[in-house]
């Protein structure tokens, strides 16, 4: 029993009155000692620690793991050693063949399967008669083999002259086959002990390479699958697991060779393909719909799986990538490299960079109107300027461009582009309204040119064309430069020359964000016979950039990854080689800084005579044709007079767009800088133009006096 402790307690009301109050015993007990904790608390406690630990855990999943690997792998030898001596193996192909349709092929295997089960009958029959024949063969081979020996005694007797020899060969061979039976009696002991721990450990080595044991239990390494060789097993694996119950049901049925859907895995680029025969009442897009299940059963990510349709019934088209793979750069381009390159814009095709499989992309140009859509940021710029870039090195291609960003991604292309504008505001829209409304003069006037006449090549690209159709400005007339209806400027000049403008080789090239019927309308978006589209939002995004076709057939630059896939194209062209059966291609484009942009413009305009580039529409002001006229020659020394009339109709169409050779000549007669033929074709001297120009400020000067 514990002591009581008296504590003493002073009642008072004051400090004055604590030595008269009154004292109160009060006695209170003592508070009880803190028991100790049982045993078994504490051994719990240390349990579940220990249990918790991590490396309890990993020697716990070590221990499953190889026992299961060893059990496992006895299944796997027992399963294999059943195939081998019975038909099962072919019995579940024939099942797979049914269960796909191929009737040929289960004939096949029942063919297989019944010649098997006669050379297995023929095997067992021989069985019968071998102890007999076997007793046979062993007497027959030891009386000669006892004859060859005495035999060969006799040979050493009469060489050695020793009687006693004849039987020297017998007595070896008996005592080598004495030597043999003690060797086995000595090894049969251990190797009987040693024998069964063999075995397991050639059992647990078949259930290690095989995987043998649940995920949980693998090492890490193994249960991530980071750059896991694709197999059909894993193939067949992934689509079983894909949560299409159809689909589940019929692998089922097909046992083990569930392989038999699929096509040959062939190397592709940086990845593997494959083509996947799906079994009925599974639809394609049952499958398309779960690409990112599907890409993580296979143990990739979303953007490392593309699944396509091709030609043939009920059937998909895998490309998966090597872990990793897309996230490398691909090599320069053939631009860079190769600084003897040039185009041909009717017969050559612009190389823009590999497709999945890491064949070089080609796009072919010709009469081929072009859309690039896609995010900001993501390399649409880049993308466009390189299809321009090979184009400039045919000399033939002329080009009026637009750039509605106006930060200089275009400004090498200054003296090489007839006509140049940058710049976002509503001015530079105009601008670029009135330099198409000019290639649609340009368009109408070739239309009317006499049949078999042919026309250089005439580029009209404008980036960034969102900004002109949501552009609010409206003309004199009222009329909006932006918008989609029918009195739009800019709309319009684009649908005419969309309708009518390969015919000539006037070609309508724009790069735009976010495709959405406000900044792309139906009708521009397909007008163009090449679409392309960098990383987007959305899947209703994809079909306005690429079209309802592409995207059923695969197409997904919304899956595409914005930032990480930058420069990565999905395409929709007849101008690019696209695998049979599909609708679409992807491209991994090649990137060409400012710099090795500005070295190819600069082989280009060394490629011209000189082209004299505006930055500004004229409109309607007092013009003076010689100036004019020396102007667009620029620093060439003589130029064709129809390339000059070109030239100025592209400069100013309200002055010069109805001008004839009737009309140059009046006016460089008269200044006394008469064109003349050289090589049979009629051309305009540099220095006449020049020299006419000064002697006419000269004279005016002098008057002026």
């Amino acid at each position: 029993m514990s002591e009581n402790v008296v504590h003493l307690h002073k009642h008072t009301d004051t400090p004055a009155a604590v030595d008269t109050a009154p004292t109160v015993l009060t006695v209170v007990p003592d508070a009880p000692p803190a028991r100790p904790v049982p045993l078994w608390v504490r051994s719990g406690r240390a349990v579940k620690t220990a249990v918790t630990h991590e490396r309890t855990r990993s020697a716990g999943r070590a221990v499953v793991r190889h026992s299961l690997y060893t059990f496992n792998g006895g299944r796997i030898a027992a399963r294999r050693a059943w195939d081998g001596r019975t038909g099962s193996r072919y019995e579940r192909m024939i099942r797979a063949a049914e269960a796909a349709g191929n009737l040929e092929a289960a004939e096949e295997w029942e063919e297989r399967l019944q010649r098997f089960r006669a050379a297995r009958h023929h095997r067992r029959m021989d069985l019968l008669h071998s102890p007999v024949d076997a007793a046979k063969g062993v007497a027959v081979g030891a009386g000669m083999s006892v004859g060859v020996l005495v035999a060969l005694g006799v040979v050493l007797a009469f060489s050695t002259g020793q009687p006693g020899d004849v039987i020297t060969p017998l007595a070896a061979t008996i005592d080598f086959i004495a030597l043999l039976i003690r060797i086995v009696q000595v090894v049969w002991g251990p190797a009987v002990t040693i024998g069964p721990f063999l075995a397991l450990l050639a059992l647990w080595s078949v259930g290690r390479k095989q995987h043998a044991a649940p995920q949980w239990a693998l090492p890490a390494n193994v249960r991530s699958g980071e750059g896991e060789p694709i197999t059909p097993s894993i193939v067949v694996k992934a689509l079983r697991d894909l949560g299409v119950p159809a689909l589940a049901r019929a692998i089922k049925e097909m046992g083990d060779a569930g392989a038999s859907m699929l096509g040959p895995i062939t190397i592709a680029g940086c990845g593997v393909e494959v083509d996947v025969t799906l079994p009925s009442g599974v639809s394609t897009n049952e499958v398309q719909a779960k690409r990112r299940k599907l890409a993580e059963n296979l143990t990739r990510h979303e953007h490392e799986v593309f699944i396509t349709i091709p030609q043939a019934a009920r059937t998909v088209r895998l490309w998966i990538a090597d872990s990793g793979a897309l996230d490398e750069p691909i090599g320069p381009s053939p631009l860079v490299t190769d600084e003897t390159m040039t185009a041909d814009y009717k017969k050559g095709k612009a190389p823009w960079g590999q497709d999945l499989r890491g064949d070089a992309a080609a796009l072919s140009l010709y009469q081929r109107h072009l859309l690039i859509t896609g995010l900001s940021n993501q390399g649409k710029t880049v993308a466009l300027r390189s299809l321009a870039l090979w184009l400039s090195l045919d000399k033939s291609v002329q080009f009026l461009m637009g750039d509605l960003k106006g930060v200089g991604d275009w400004a090498m292309f200054d003296g090489l582009a007839t006509t140049l504008i940058q710049g976002p505001t509503d001015e530079h829209v105009i601008q670029v309204t009135e330099m198409v409304e000019s290639a649609v003069d340009e368009m109408n006037r070739r239309i009317q040119a006499p049949p078999g006449t042919t026309f250089p090549p005439l580029i009209v690209l404008v980036d960034e064309a969102q900004v002109a159709f949501m552009c609010p400005a409206k003309d004199e007339d009222k009329r909006p430069y932006g918008g989609s209806k029918a009195n739009s400027r800019y709309f319009m000049a684009v649908r005419k020359i969309h309708n009518q403008g390969r015919a000539v080789n006037v070609l309508m090239w724009q790069g735009t964000q976010d495709p959405t019927n406000e900044n792309l309308p139906k009708l521009v978006r397909e007008g163009a016979h090449t679409r392309a589209s960098l990383a987007l939002g959305t899947e209703s995004q994809a079909r306005m950039a690429l079209g309802d076709k592409a995207v059923d057939g695969g197409a997904a630059p919304n899956l595409l990854r914005p930032g990480l896939d930058r420069g990565t194209l999905v395409v929709a062209s007849d101008g690019i080689t696209i695998p049979a059966g599909q609708s679409s291609i992807t491209v991994r484009t090649h990137y060409i800084d400012d710099d090795a942009a500005k070295a190819i413009t600069d082989r280009a305009k060394a490629l011209r005579d000189g082209v004299t580039t505006l930055h500004a529409i004229d409109r309607g002001e007092e013009r003076d044709p010689l100036a004019d006229i020396a102007a667009v020659i620029g620093d060439a020394p003589r130029v064709r007079t129809k390339d000059v009339l070109a030239r100025l109709a592209t400069r100013n169409p309200g002055a010069y767009d109805e001008w004839s050779f009737i009309d140059l000549k009046r006016v460089l007669d008269d200044a006394g800088a008469e064109p003349y033929k050289s090589d049979g074709v009629m051309v305009v001297s540099r220095d006449r133009v020049a020299r006419a120009l000064a002697n006419r400020d000269t004279e005016g000067s002098a008057s002026a006096e």
